[in-house]
């Protein structure tokens, strides 16, 4: 019985961390989208769907900076 304890405790700590990591990878890379919106509201929606298809396209993560700004160079007020 210790070792059932010892193993689901071990599992359950290591999810956590697990997903703990992958959260603040999300919110990290959000943060990286709304940064080049500048505060504009229509640019903040158009970031993060830019995000969203960054991720969709499958973007390395070391690639993501440099392709959410060339988005955001591309943004057009009211393309939205």
């Amino acid at each position: 019985m210790d070792y059932f304890i010892i193993v689901v405790t071990t599992a359950a700590g290591l999810y956590f961390h697990w997903w703990l990591f992958r959260r603040i990878r999300q919110w990290s890379d959000r943060d990286l989208a709304l940064s080049f919106a500048e505060g504009d509201e229509p640019k903040r929606q158009y970031m993060l769907e830019q995000l969203a298809r960054a991720r969709h396209e499958g973007i390395s993560r070391r690639e993501l900076p440099a392709w959410l700004e060339q988005a955001a160079t591309q943004y057009r007020p009211g393309s939205a």
